[in-house]
């Protein structure tokens, strides 16, 4: 059930981020209108006006679709998170704030894509109490689950609603003797799904991002069209993301102690997250795929240093 559940969210996030199912998008006898030379889909909520003249061209022939007509949107420089009048608490706490924060950032050091890779490291780096909870949490399960499995194997075929009780109250114990809190494993994964979003949403709203460049590659160009245009730099950008998600969900499987079963289950698991991402990862913008590459990659070598830290611990402990 827990492994359905899993699949079911990682469908909702690709579906999210390949822009089905959303209607804050351009459209066109109802089809999503995109940019044909970076292949990005084009969105009616833009936080300020684009620069390039072919993307302000074509935003102008759909101005009556816009949420903000163009003559009304700030300049991307002079944008300030509360210019533009959309008032959900989404966008107020998430969305506009980072946008203003990436093009501050990016203005500041000539280039949108480094700031938004800084951002996001830093993000990460606030983020590390968080992460060193979690892989506590992990450590100590791991010392618990022998206790757990006698638990398990004792009720095992009880199922009336008094051994239900008692195997609860067990279970509870055994997490209060090791220190144990079950919401606050799952507390960061919460915390980096409205980050993903949001980072998302930033990128696509204010055209000032996806006009820049780095690498050689534009920040709202996607894979597909890049390599469709011959800029086979998009190959490795796919093969970073693929890479950086595996190794990041690995280790953080690898982390946990489990039986046999639940071991298939994970490996099922990552490798439709490796197929799903690497399907999607054609259709990210490059700006959202550099911020994926860069802070997956802090969480390897942020989990490699956790591990060390661990196992010195235990070193000195005996």
């Amino acid at each position: 059930m827990k492994t359905k559940k899993i699949l079911v969210l990682l469908i909702a996030v690709l579906l999210l981020t390949t822009g089905c199912g959303n209607k804050t998008y351009l459209k066109e006898d109802k089809s999503i209108v995109t940019y044909e030379s970076t292949g990005q889909s084009l969105q009616n909520n833009i936080l300020c006006k684009p620069e390039e003249k072919e993307l302000y061209e074509l935003y102008e022939k759909y101005n009556d679709q816009l949420k903000t007509k163009l003559e009304d949107l700030p300049t991307c420089a002079s944008f300030k998170p509360n210019d533009i009048k959309y008032h959900s608490l989404w966008e107020s706490i998430f969305v506009k704030p980072l946008a203003w924060l990436i093009l501050k950032l990016g203005l500041a050091i000539k280039n949108f894509g480094v700031s938004v890779m800084l951002i996001g490291l830093g993000i990460r780096l606030i983020l590390l109490p968080f992460s060193k909870k979690t892989m506590e949490q992990s450590e100590n399960m791991k010392k618990a689950q022998p206790e757990i499995q006698k638990i398990e194997k004792k009720y095992k075929n009880r199922t009336d609603s008094d051994s239900m009780m008692m195997k609860s109250q067990e279970t509870m114990l055994v997490y209060k003797k090791y220190k144990i809190n079950p919401v606050s494993g799952c507390l960061l994964a919460f915390i980096q799904l409205p980050l993903f979003f949001a980072f998302l949403q930033a990128i696509n709203r204010v055209p000032a991002i996806f006009e820049d460049s780095l690498f050689g590659m534009k920040l709202g160009m996607t894979p597909w069209v890049g390599i469709g245009q011959g800029k086979y730099i998009y190959i490795l950008l796919i093969v970073l993301i693929i890479l950086s998600t595996y190794f990041s969900f690995k280790n953080a499987m690898h982390n946990q102690k489990t039986t046999n079963e639940m071991e298939r289950q994970m490996q099922l698991t990552l490798k439709f997250m490796i197929i799903m991402i690497s399907v999607a990862s054609f259709s990210l913008p490059t700006a959202i795929a550099l911020y994926w590459i860069v802070t997956n990659g802090f969480v390897v070598i942020q989990n490699f240093i956790f591990k060390k830290i661990n196992e010195g611990n235990k070193k000195r402990g005996n």
